[in-house]
C-alpha cells in the first residue's frame, strides 16, 4: 500500500472531524454572530453549565486558556511569593510557568518510567513548611494517583491543584469503587479547549473547575479584572475570557464527547496489540486506577535512534511528534532555579525516547495498518 492510496495521514485531523458535524457547527456560529454577543454571550453560560453537568462537579468557570486558568486558580487559592508548589519535571511548560509568574517556586518530582505521571512515592520528601500546593498533571489523558495525592493534601494541609488540560473525560477510580472525572477531585481542576485537546474548539479557550463556592466566585472574580459587578473591583484580577462563538463551538463537541473517547481508545487498542511485545517499542501503560481518553498515544522507543526513526517514518507520510523533547527544568528560562543534568534522570530518559503516533477520532481504516506496517519495516 503506498501513501497515494490513502488519505493524507495526520496527527490530528480536525479537518475531518469538523466535517462530520459541519451543519450543527455552522449553525451555531451563525447563531452568535446574529446574536451579535460576542463577548460573554449567553452560549457561554449554557456551556459552562453543560460542562459542569458531565463533569458531575458543582462550578465551571470558562477563560481564555488553560494556562490562564491555572494562575487565575492559584491566585485564587491565595498563595504568596516564595511559596513552594510541586509539579512533575516531565510536563508541559504551562504550569511552571504559571507558577513563576506569580513568584512562587516550583519544586520539580520526578515522573513513573511506565505511565509518565508524577512518582506519588517521590513527593513526601520534596514537601517543606513553605510548600502550599501539589500539581498532578495528568499527561496524555490519563490521572495521575489522586488517592494518595489527597492523601498528602489532607496529611499536610495543602492545596491540590490538576492540570486536566490533556485529561478531559478521564474518570479516576478510588479504592473504594468511588469514581470522578478528571480535574473534580482536587480544591481546583483547569482544562485547555486549545483545537487539538479531545475536546478542542477553533481557537484558544480553557475553564477551571471546583466544588467550593468561595473558589468558585473568587476565581469568576479575577478572570473578570477582580470585580464582582462592572467597574467595581474587589481585587486584583486579570482579563481571560471564553469567547462566545468558541463557546458556541464547544457546546456542539461536547455531545461528542465521549464518542470520541470511545475512537481514540480503539486507535490505542490496535496500536497496543500490534506492539505490545516489540522489543524496541514500550507501549503506554494504563493505570488501574484510571480510564484513559488518550491525548496522545506515546511510545517509548528502546535502542532506537529517535531521530532516524522519525525521518524514516516521515518518508512514509506517517507524521510523528515529541512531547516533550527538554525537561523544564533544563529549559535556559528556568536555568536560575538551579537544577542540573541528573537530578531528574526518569524524565530526562523520556525526552530522549518518548515519541507520539497519529491519534485522533478520525482516522480511516486503511491509515492505521498502514501506520503500523511503516513501523515495523523499520526495523526490518
Amino acid at each position: 500500500m503506498k501513501t497515494a492510496e490513502i488519505k493524507k495521514i495526520q496527527m490530528v485531523d480536525l479537518r475531518s472531524q469538523y466535517e462530520k458535524i459541519k451543519p450543527e457547527i455552522d449553525a451555531a456560529m451563525q447563531e452568535v454572530i446574529d446574536q451579535s454577543a460576542f463577548i460573554n454571550g449567553p452560549q457561554v453560560r449554557f456551556f459552562a453549565e453543560e460542562l459542569r453537568e458531565y463533569l458531575a462537579c458543582n462550578y465551571v468557570i470558562t477563560c481564555g486558556n488553560g494556562t490562564d486558568g491555572l494562575q487565575i486558580a492559584m491566585m485564587a487559592l491565595g498563595f504568596k511569593p516564595g511559596d513552594e508548589v510541586i509539579v512533575p519535571a516531565f510536563t508541559y511548560v504551562a504550569a511552571v510557568e504559571a507558577i513563576v509568574l506569580l513568584g512562587l517556586k516550583p519544586v520539580f518530582v520526578d515522573v513513573d518510567p511506565w505511565t509518565y505521571q508524577i512518582d506519588v512515592d517521590q513527593i513526601e520528601e520534596k514537601i517543606t513548611d513553605k510548600t502550599v500546593c501539589i500539581i498532578p498533571v495528568h499527561l496524555f489523558g490519563q490521572c495521575a494517583d489522586m488517592e494518595k495525592i489527597m492523601q498528602l493534601e489532607e496529611k499536610y494541609q495543602l492545596k491540590v491543584l490538576e492540570d486536566a488540560a490533556q485529561s478531559i473525560g478521564a474518570e479516576y477510580i478510588f479504592e473504594d469503587g468511588k469514581k470522578m472525572q478528571s480535574g473534580t477531585i482536587g480544591d481546583i481542576g483547569v482544562t485547555s479547549f486549545f483545537p487539538s485537546k479531545n475536546l478542542g474548539c477553533f481557537g484558544d479557550g480553557g475553564a477551571m473547575m471546583t466544588n467550593n463556592p468561595e473558589l468558585s466566585e473568587k476565581m469568576r472574580m479575577i478572570a473578570s479584572h477582580g470585580q464582582k459587578r462592572k467597574y467595581i473591583h474587589d481585587a486584583i484580577g486579570v482579563n481571560s475570557r471564553l469567547d462566545t462563538v468558541q463557546a458556541a463551538v464547544l457546546r456542539v463537541k461536547l455531545k461528542y464527547l465521549d464518542g470520541y473517547i470511545k475512537e481514540r481508545n480503539k486507535v490505542a487498542d490496535k496500536y497496543d496489540a500490534a506492539f505490545k511485545n516489540h522489543p524496541n517499542l514500550q507501549i503506554p501503560v494504563r493505570m488501574r486506577n484510571s480510564s484513559h481518553v488518550f491525548h496522545q498515544y506515546t511510545l517509548r522507543l528502546k535502542d532506537v535512534e529517535r531521530e532516524s526513526f522519525s525521518k524514516y517514518l516521515d518518508e512514509k507520510g506517517v507524521p510523528t511528534m515529541v512531547y516533550y523533547p527538554m525537561p523544564v527544568h533544563l529549559q535556559e528560562a528556568y536555568k536560575f532555579l538551579g537544577y542540573k543534568y541528573g537530578d531528574f534522570p526518569v524524565s530526562e530518559a523520556l525526552c530522549q525516547d518518548v515519541i507520539s503516533l497519529p491519534m485522533h477520532t478520525e482516522m480511516e481504516e486503511e491509515q492505521q495498518p498502514y501506520i503500523i506496517k511503516s513501523i515495523n519495516s523499520f526495523f526490518e
